[in-house]
């Protein structure tokens, strides 16, 4: 299972979200990870590098829904780390 932390600006912009966006949050994270298991991310999660921001990438989890996460340093032997940055609206990706 792979392990992850948020920063604080995550945490303040996952609090502005509705609770509709939470959720579907929430889907797009379950894809997320069963993808990370496989080491091949489907299509509809349409993950990419951030232009701007080498080592950051960046994730659709509804119309408008971004999120922005790196990866971390390993905490569990063979397990990916994420670093959750940003989530939000497509404005996040002004300072992923």
């Amino acid at each position: 299972m792979p392990t992850y932390e948020a920063t604080p600006r995550f945490t303040a912009d996952h609090h502005r979200l509705t609770p509709e966006q939470r959720r579907r949050f929430r889907q797009a994270v379950s894809a997320f990870v069963d993808d990370l298991r496989t080491g091949r991310f489907r299509a509809g999660l349409r993950v990419k590098g951030v232009q701007c921001a080498q080592g950051v990438f960046e994730l659709t989890w509804d119309g408008d829904g971004r999120a922005t996460w790196s990866y971390g340093p390993p905490i569990v032997p063979g397990e990916r780390h994420i670093v959750w940055r940003r989530v939000g609206t497509h404005d996040i990706l002004a300072g992923p």
